[in-house]
């Protein structure tokens, strides 16, 4: 068996290219939009695409799934639970996908979305018990994935967790993350194991309560153009474009900066509960998710000044828009924690107003 673990630093995702080195049969999960690290190894080693398989409809990267399929006249495997508008093969809980020897079996764990299976690798020539999990977006290292992306949900979740922790202990783990807003505790590592979760993960020794309150409780902002990104993966629309890819380098201004500049649209882009705490008067608010989705609502022929909680958020989201050609962007240095803490007026409440100034910014 060969097994490759393809990471994107850029996201924090990882991919993974299987395949039977007697018969040359190979798999991808997971692929990235970026299909070339695997066209690489295809042609490098002779292997025959037999199989793209997505753990479920990705909602914070693009998948090259279709891409692939495309290219290779492979098909797509997806969980029957799967709401997507192209075709696909669906597989049920245990249902198997064989490259030579080698098995790939669903292992369905719903919870980060309903669609959500884990996939058990297993080489008979060595063992017939599973060697790894392909774990999506269910556990991850030290961590689970949030249910907050569409059709997800804790306590399935919870359950999902329970199933694949009672796997063998020396069963590998291949998560679909190592890093980004999917899992509030990632640390890092894209390879685990089952008994290395189970013994050190915070959350394996979590009961039902505990660990619902923990993933429906504060967690990250969701990712950067989500709306779209899941959109453009269910066959909806095709907003390919949508995936951020941080080319740009924006101006950073100082609170003080960005007060005397009356012309310009402060453009906040925290989560709504963010901006109802404290907002900068007169700022309007497009949740990161929604970035892509409203794109068409802002203004080209005027200064954007791109606003977060602290400054980081608010350069991705502001170099996104510049990549997209937006000639006038700049960020604001140090977010609201800088402008509260130069002394500035702040604001607060819901942004009843929003719709209407961006429409009239235009």
């Amino acid at each position: 068996m060969y097994l490759q673990q393809v990471l994107a630093d850029h996201h924090g995702c990882a991919s993974y290219l299987i395949a039977d080195t007697t018969t040359g049969q190979a798999a991808i999960v997971d692929p990235a939009i970026d299909t070339s690290p695997y066209e690489h190894v295809l042609a490098e080693r002779g292997y025959t695409l037999r199989a793209i398989i997505d753990t479920h409809t990705h909602a914070d990267h693009v998948s090259g799934a279709r891409t692939l399929a495309a290219a290779h006249d492979a098909p797509i495997y997806l969980h029957r639970n799967a709401r997507v508008a192209y075709p696909f093969t669906a597989l049920d809980d245990r249902d198997q996908v064989t490259l030579g020897d080698i098995r790939i079996e669903a292992f369905h764990t719903p919870g980060h979305r309903a669609e959500m299976m884990s996939l058990l690798l297993t080489d008979p020539i060595r063992s017939d018990r599973p060697i790894a999990v392909l774990t999506g977006d269910s556990l991850l290292a030290g961590d689970a994935g949030r249910p907050d992306f569409g059709g997800g949900d804790a306590e399935a979740q919870y359950r999902s967790i329970q199933r694949l922790l009672s796997l063998d202990d020396w069963v590998m783990v291949l998560p679909g993350h190592f890093e980004g807003p999917c899992g509030g505790a990632l640390n890092g590592m894209a390879v685990s194991t089952i008994g290395y979760e189970r013994r050190f993960s915070p959350i394996s020794v979590m009961n039902r309560e505990r660990f619902i309150d923990y993933l429906t409780g504060a967690v990250p902002p969701r990712p950067l153009n989500m709306t779209a990104i899941e959109a453009t993966n269910r066959g909806l629309i095709d907003a390919a474009w949508a995936m951020p890819a941080d080319r740009s380098t924006i101006v950073g201004l100082a609170p003080h900066e960005v007060a005397a500049r009356q012309d310009a649209l402060l453009l906040d882009v925290r989560e709504p509960a963010e901006y109802r705490a404290a907002h900068i008067p007169g700022a309007v608010n497009v949740p990161p998710c929604d970035l892509a989705s409203r794109i068409e609502d802002l203004p080209r022929d005027r200064e954007i000044v791109v606003i977060c909680q602290a400054g980081r958020r608010s350069r991705r989201a502001g170099s996104f828009l510049a990549d997209r050609g937006f000639p006038r962007i700049v960020n604001l240095d140090g977010g609201t924690d800088a402008w509260l803490a130069a002394g500035l007026a702040i604001d607060s409440g819901d942004p009843t107003h929003t719709a209407g100034l961006l429409a009239s910014a235009r």
